[in-house]
C-alpha cells in the first residue's frame, strides 16, 4: 500500500484521505475488510481518530483491536451542493456520524439507505466501498432487522 494518497483522485473525481504511516494499520485492515482502531492497554477503551495516546487516560500503551462493525447512527447532515464532479449527480447526498458498539464515533457515507428513511438512532453496520488506486473506504448501511 501506498503511504499517501492524492486529496482529488482523477479517476473517480472525488475526495480521498491521506494515508499516514501511523494510519497504516487502519487503511490495511479496511482492504481486508476489517474495522481496527486503537485501544487503551490501561483503561480498555477504543478512539478514534488515530492518534499517539490514549484520549481518555493519556496513556501511550495501546495496540489495534477489532472492532464489532455495529453502531448506531448519532447525527448527519444533507448536503446540496456538490463540492467534486464526483457528487454532481449524487445531491442531495448525506454524511453521517456513526457511534460504535465500543464508542467511538466515526464520519462517514450511509450506503443502501434513502434520505427520507435515514433516522438518528438507527442501526448500522460496517461496509467497505473499494476505491481504485488501492484505497478502501470504511462506510455503513443500515443494519438489517433481527426477529
Amino acid at each position: 500500500m501506498k503511504p499517501a494518497y492524492k486529496m482529488l483522485d482523477e479517476q473517480t473525481g472525488r475526495y480521498l484521505p491521506f494515508v499516514y504511516p501511523e494510519e497504516l494499520p487502519f487503511w490495511e485492515a479496511a482492504r481486508r475488510h476489517e474495522l481496527v482502531l486503537q485501544r487503551c492497554d490501561g483503561c480498555g477503551r477504543a478512539w478514534y481518530p488515530i492518534g499517539p495516546a490514549c484520549p481518555h487516560c493519556f496513556s501511550t500503551k495501546w495496540d489495534w483491536s477489532r472492532m464489532s462493525g455495529r453502531g448506531t447512527l448519532h447525527n448527519y447532515v444533507v448536503y446540496h451542493k456538490a463540492w467534486t464532479p464526483y457528487f454532481e449527480s449524487r445531491v442531495p447526498y448525506a454524511v453521517v456520524q456513526v457511534e460504535l458498539e465500543e464508542g467511538p464515533r466515526l464520519t462517514t457515507n450511509l450506503l443502501g439507505c434513502a434520505l427520507a428513511d435515514i433516522r438518528i438512532g438507527m442501526p448500522v453496520v460496517v461496509d467497505y466501498e473499494e476505491i481504485p488506486g488501492d484505497i478502501t473506504l470504511v462506510q455503513f448501511r443500515p443494519a438489517k432487522e433481527q426477529s
